[in-house]
């Protein structure tokens, strides 16, 4: 192991841990340091640079709250797997900002509100992020630095899609961590999923006929059944919707999850996505909505290209959200239409005005540009992963009994009872238990449409704001309250 030769300069601008960090930071990013490879000690490093221990002890701190580094107790530093982490770009490095401590008290303050039953003890929501780790400091402080620039066009009306600026940092994003290929005036920006759906409406038109995987994202069915769409549910498979059985409809668009279906967790493969294509394309009028509502957290594996990345005739409109990768108040969509209805949509809907306060957009657009999204992004996989793998890995009590699917990606798994026990009475025994579980039924588009999907019987286990204490506690709860239909070894 050789020492990194890092050239300090005494620069105002940046601090000594700040080029460390930077430093070791690129260097992994261009793949000059490999997963596995050991980085100098602490002490050594301190020693070569002639610099106080604690600079480098800093630096090391904020690569490993990153994912960029792990630190193995009494062995040292090791580069990470990072080859699925999401990189902006080399221009949109940020300056680091590792002296938000006066945001500690601001961290608490926000949390996420359990409002269920009194005797409710841990609440395994499918749907739940962790806010903790939010970096509220770094929040306030572009709010503030922005309301302190702001001029009269701040205020101003805007562009009815979104601000440029954004659209074009979106654009890029989108580019970067997901293959879309879109231009920033193919972009929409809304105010959540809702409003977007609703402008597909009118670019789509009235009592379309919409196919949608069963089971589904209840809310989007429901707001499709509000615009009196004729919905076709068909059943899945193991790699998603069936397009046999897809065929067999009416249906002139087609409401996908390609690269994480909620709930089941299912990932399409590529032939299943160029079956969906060729559907789309059979047709003039024929479309795919893709929503890439998590693709953001993956575990296992390389990232997965977009649907809209294989599209080649303009038939997939991507929509995508940061609810899941930033926090659920943020409340900001975003939909990629091809050029064909975007044309429709300037006739039809161009009068819209954008429902995203500009002040809002400029504070995500600064987020996402000066690095701070691409960080918190890299931070909260890495959490998320380690409550993924601790879940799995204290799963075996309950072995026997269940299923275990939908790993690797996403905030949630599924347990599917192989003695068929119903999802309603594996649920109710563990409220009993101050235990909130849910199930797949709710996913499900009418009553009896569960008994028609091999997913019956599953409960969805969410373990996005949990920490592993509470993992850990939830699942002893839940051992109990499940006893009677746990099988011995």
């Amino acid at each position: 192991m050789n020492d990194l030769t890092i050239q300090l300069t005494d620069r105002g601008d940046k601090c000594l841990y700040q080029q460390i960090y930077e430093y070791i930071r690129n260097e992994i990013r261009r793949g000059e340091l490999l997963e596995g490879e050991k980085l100098p000690s602490t002490r050594s490093l301190a020693e070569y640079l002639q610099v106080a221990r604690s600079t480098v002890d800093f630096a090391y701190g904020q690569l490993v709250a990153e994912g960029y580094v792990e630190a193995c107790p009494y062995k040292g530093y090791f580069v990470s797997h990072v080859e699925e982490l999401f990189h902006f770009s080399d221009n949109a490095l940020l300056e680091e900002n590792m002296s938000a401590k006066t945001g500690k008290a601001e961290q608490g303050r926000i949390e996420n509100k359990k409002t269920v039953e009194d005797n409710l003890l841990y609440d395994f929501s499918p749907h739940a992020v962790s806010l903790k780790d939010f970096p509220y400091a770094t929040w306030k402080k572009i709010t503030k630095n922005i309301l302190v620039d702001a001029n009269s066009e701040m205020f101003a009306l805007g562009d009815a899609q979104g601000d440029l600026r954004l659209r074009e940092t979106i654009s890029r994003y989108l580019h970067s961590s997901r293959g879309v290929n879109c231009s920033p005036e193919q972009i929409i920006v809304g105010a959540g999923t809702d409003y977007l759906f609703m402008l597909l409406e009118k670019i789509l038109g009235r009592h379309v006929p919409i196919a949608m995987e069963n089971p589904t994202y209840k809310r989007a069915y429901k707001v499709f059944q509000s615009f009196a769409y004729e919905i076709k549910a068909v059943p899945m498979d193991s790699s998603g919707m069936d397009v046999k059985k897809l065929r067999e409809t009416n249906a002139r668009v087609a409401y996908v999850m390609p690269s994480h279906q909620y709930p089941t967790g299912v990932v399409m493969p590529i032939g299943r996505r160029h079956e969906l294509l060729k559907w789309a394309k059979e047709e003039k009028h024929r479309y795919l909505i893709e929503d890439d509502y998590d693709s953001e957290f993956r575990y296992r594996g390389k990232p997965v290209p977009s649907l809209q990345a294989s599209d080649r005739d303009g038939r997939v409109i991507y929509m995508g959200t940061f609810s899941k990768s930033i926090a659920p108040a943020i409340r900001v969509g975003y939909m990629v239409l091809p050029p064909k209805l975007l044309q429709t949509y300037k006739e039809n809907c161009g009068f819209y005005a954008s429902t995203v306060s500009r002040i809002d957009q400029r504070i995500l657009d600064e987020f996402i540009r000066d690095g701070y999204f691409e960080r918190y992004l890299n931070k909260m996989r890495k959490i998320y992963r380690g409550r993924h793998d601790f879940l799995l890995n204290h799963l075996s009590p309950f072995e026997k009994e269940f299923m275990i699917s939908g790993e690797n990606a996403g905030l949630h798994i599924l347990l599917t009872s192989r003695s068929k026990i119903p999802e309603r009475e594996l649920i109710a025994a563990a409220a009993r238990e101050g235990i909130k579980l849910y199930g797949i039924a709710d996913a499900c588009m009418g009553q009896d449409s569960i008994r028609n999907t091999s997913f019956e019987n599953t409960i969805l286990l969410g373990y996005g704001a949990l920490e592993e204490q509470e993992l850990r506690q939830g699942l002893m709860l839940l051992e109990k309250a499940w006893a009677p239909y746990l099988k011995s070894p």
